[in-house]
């Protein structure tokens, strides 16, 4: 049975006091929104769509660049969880399947979780996801009638015995697509709020003589992100899934609560993460490689045998292969560098290739932007480029080439080559101590005034 999602991202989370819309605020270094659209990807969905409302282009914008294959539709008046079903509507003209819904601001629901749903479809024509709840505070309650949920109502709207309840509500929930969209069309919103919930299509199923029932999962699936401080909780919680998850897999974590991932980060088994690093999107770290204290890193690869840091940050681009090392105050972006090669202190490899086994000197830059356009450097096979270097690109050095310490590279140097490029030494003597007689005699004077 083709499965169709709905995705709810039209709510302008007042209480994050924010001028971006609330599923829009990232955790992990990804939208609120590309989580759950993570969370429905497990469904292998034939159809996504995704609602939006407050902030309906910049959502719509971000939903496209997540997957540009979903549909986007608009709530254009804020009326309530149905109505904001019922707006997919024509996105699913003529689909035949089960649909379910999702919620932008709930990023950690388990893929397991959504596939007890859709299992439990085979039983009941409406099921719901619902978690025991430690502080029911004002979700909205599950009552059930033996195993078959009866109804659920809303915390307003709850009598004293209903709120007692601890079976609550996470909003998710299933149904084939055309007896939800007919189920959505008969809803009232004769309630405390004036709106229309997606909740009371329960009741409108019990009604009609069709069964509904309950999927219940660990509540912390349904953490919901409301403000400041439940988005600071969702971080936490996800970095507590990653940490426990790559210890699981076989990384050595040696300050695991002092490492932060984000939300696509790979490491292979082996692979050691020293404390205080943090992982920015798109990074992969092969087996058996080292990252060590106080580095980021973010869209790079790193491969096997690889050590990098401490104090090194590897951007977008960086690309190491196996063996090499970075060292401390090291910055790579753009660069690819070769098996073997060093780049072990104080210098920034930008827009450049750095061939295997070649060393690069403390303090060299490749100077790759001219205000306008970026140049790139290339650096042969086994060159040493000494310490202070400044490489202006575009420039090339020779396999096997030199650069004199403290040079100023501006043209190719061929392969086994020495390059000079600095102004010739010349020595003064007994100048100096003159100099610092004078300067002293001078400050002197001027105390004397």
């Amino acid at each position: 049975m083709p499965t169709a999602l709905i995705l709810l991202a039209a709510g302008q989370g007042s209480r994050m006091m924010s001028d971006r819309a609330k599923v829009l605020h990232e955790v992990a270094g990804a939208p609120l929104l590309a989580h759950a659209m993570a969370a429905g990807r497990a469904l292998d969905p034939a159809l996504t769509v995704v609602v939006t409302g407050h902030q309906a282009e910049a959502v719509r914008v971000a939903a496209l660049d997540i997957d540009p294959e979903v549909a986007v539709v608009e709530q254009t008046e804020q009326l309530g969880t149905g109505h904001a079903v019922a707006q997919a509507r024509p996105a699913l003209d003529g689909f035949s399947g089960d649909a379910i819904v999702l919620y932008g601001d709930t990023p950690f629901i388990r893929p397991e979780t959504l596939e007890a749903m859709m299992a439990a479809r085979a039983d009941h024509a409406v099921v719901v996801l619902g978690f025991h709840a430690a502080d029911p505070k004002h979700y909205g309650r599950l009552v059930m009638a033996g195993e078959t949920l009866d109804r659920i109502v809303e915390y307003k709207d709850a009598t004293e015995a209903e709120r007692a309840l601890t079976l609550c509500n996470s909003g998710v929930i299933a149904a084939d697509c055309a007896t939800l969209f007919e189920l959505i069309g008969a809803l009232s919103n004769d309630n405390a709020a004036g709106e229309y919930y997606l909740t009371d299509v329960v009741g409108l199923a019990r009604a009609r003589g069709l069964s509904a029932g309950v999927v219940i999962c660990d509540e912390a699936e349904t953490l919901g992100v409301n403000s400041r401080a439940d988005l600071a909780a969702a971080e936490a919680a996800f970095q507590a899934r990653a940490r426990a998850e790559a210890l699981e897999n076989g990384v050595t974590l040696t300050a695991p609560e002092t490492v932060f991932f984000a939300f696509d980060t790979v490491i292979g088994r082996d692979a050691v993460i020293e404390p205080n690093v943090i992982f920015g999107p798109d990074v992969t770290v092969e087996s058996g490689a080292r990252i060590r204290a106080f580095s980021h890193l973010e869209g790079c690869h790193v491969s096997r045998g690889a050590v990098v840091g401490p104090f090194a940050r590897l951007r977008t681009g960086a690309e190491l292969a196996e063996d090499v090392r970075v060292g401390n105050f090291v910055e790579i972006k753009n660069a690819q560098v070769a098996e073997g090669a060093k780049v072990n202190h104080l210098s920034y490899i930008g827009d450049a290739t750095v061939g295997e086994h070649a060393n690069i000197g403390a303090g060299t830059v490749t100077c790759n932007y001219d205000g306008v356009f970026k140049h790139r450097t290339e650096i042969g096979a086994h060159a040493f480029i000494g310490s202070d270097t400044m490489l202006v690109a575009p420039v090339r050095i020779g396999a096997h080439a030199m650069t004199a310490s403290g040079s100023v590279i501006t043209t190719n140097v061929p392969d086994d080559a020495l390059a000079l490029g600095r102004a010739r030494q010349e020595v003064k003597p007994g100048l100096a101590r003159r100099l610092m007689d004078r300067l002293r005699a001078e400050k002197a004077k001027r105390k004397g005034h």
